[in-house]
């Protein structure tokens, strides 16, 4: 049997939860013929890197999957290219913030996404969830915890296949949001999670 781990994050921003994670605990521990694993990971550039491959190591995952917040989306967006930089306005949960450094100083510039999704983005709209690609998964945690993932997996695991979704906030997280902040319900995105694991086990299985 195939395992795909899915990874979601703490809270942060002053938000008393994250849908990331609270959509990864609701998928089932099996989905068709895949296991799920999921593991929490803090919002800190220098705390995910460590946690992640402790994961990989102790998991044995076919595929990863790290999910992640974007509260400016209004639907689900896998993300095609992890940069090498961090780089936000804001401080980390640990309080550290960085302008334009490399998350590895002789890494490559980019990678990009191993799992399809493209028909991961398919998929989740077949299945009735709102879905994009996105080009740009920014230079915060999210991305950083991605590059460091696809990095990990192609110097140490390269039989792995590994990516990150951006999720908006859920509706009942936005209430402590402005009005316009766009949202989907939380059953709605692990909907869609469930379909990216589907997609994901159905590659892995025609390999």
């Amino acid at each position: 049997m195939k395992k795909i781990l899915f990874t979601g994050f703490e809270p942060f921003g002053g938000d008393q939860t994250n849908p990331s994670w609270e959509a990864v605990c609701m998928l089932p521990a099996q989905i068709g013929e895949i296991h799920i694993a999921k593991r929490h990971m803090p919002v800190e550039y220098d705390g995910v890197a460590s946690l992640l491959e402790q994961a990989i190591h102790e998991e044995h995952p076919d595929a990863v999957i790290c999910v992640g917040q974007a509260g400016n989306r209004s639907v689900i967006t896998p993300e095609l290219v992890a940069i090498n930089a961090k780089d936000a306005p804001v401080p980390d949960n640990a309080g550290v913030s960085y302008t334009g450094d490399p998350i590895r100083a002789d890494g490559p510039a980019a990678y990009f996404a191993t799992i399809p999704v493209r028909d991961i983005v398919a998929d989740m709209k077949k299945a009735g969830v709102p879905a994009s690609l996105s080009y740009s998964a920014g230079a915060y945690v999210c991305n950083c915890i991605m590059y460091h993932l696809l990095d990990l997996l192609n110097l140490r695991y390269p039989q792995i296949k590994g990516g990150f979704i951006h999720v908006p906030y859920s509706c009942e997280q936005v209430c402590a949001h402005p009005s316009s902040a766009p949202s989907l319900p939380l059953e709605l995105i692990a909907k869609g999670l469930a379909a990216a694991a589907a997609t994901v086990g159905n590659s892995l299985c025609t390999e």
